[in-house]
């Protein structure tokens, strides 16, 4: 009789302690799914927004280096052309046609290779290649205007072709400072020395 009595208060206290054990593996395993939920899909909703809006700024970035670049590389051929035959149209003649040259050649260069290039939005690399090809023609440029002025006899007024050294200075520091500031190239880093003029806490001593 007294075994039965232990065993059923036996009993009684194991299912007491089981009722209040299962609430709270319930709530653990309640929590450990919330996490779960938690942890996995908003994190990669949040990553792919993150990147999608990341490309679309990229995008707008490129459309507008490559709009501002095909103005200027369009713009230098115009000028450097109508430069050219602006010059010609105040002394004509054959000797004087020299002055056509070097422009022609740099309006064709700018307005088929360079233009087409700066003006693809979609390929930064093209955008790369096409400033670096307009900074060297400005470079030609700038080298065929200082020529002419240096030169003792010259049919047409110097002052046309010092306005046209003008444009193509501009040109070069306009598609080298595209490369510079929208990081198509990466000039190197030169560590600076650190110079105390004033020794530690010199201030607080004061």
């Amino acid at each position: 009789m007294k075994l039965t009595t232990i065993l059923t208060t036996l009993a009684l206290l194991v299912s007491q302690s089981l009722a209040f054990i299962t609430p709270s593996t319930r709530i653990v395993s309640a929590r450990s799914s919330f996490k779960d939920v938690s942890s996995s899909p908003l994190p990669k909703l949040n990553q792919n927004y993150l990147r999608h809006s990341q490309e679309l700024r990229l995008v707008q970035d490129m459309e507008v280096i490559a709009l501002v670049a095909g103005q200027e590389n369009y713009g230098l051929a115009i000028v450097a052309l109508g430069e050219a035959i602006w010059s010609f149209a105040e002394a004509p003649s054959v000797s004087h046609a020299k002055v056509l040259i070097p422009a022609t050649i740099a309006a064709i260069v700018l307005v088929v290779v360079s233009g087409p290039m700066v003006t693809n939005a979609a390929d930064p690399a093209s955008i790369k290649l096409g400033l670096e090809i307009a900074t060297g023609v400005s470079l030609g440029l700038g080298a065929s205007y200082v020529a002419r002025l240096l030169s003792p006899y010259s049919p047409s007024a110097k002052e046309i072709a010092f306005g046209g050294l003008l444009v193509a200075v501009a040109g070069f520091f306009s598609f080298s400072q595209n490369l510079v500031v929208d990081e198509f190239v990466q000039l190197p880093n030169l560590p600076l020395p650190e110079i105390n003029i004033f020794p530690e806490n010199f201030f607080f001593g004061l």
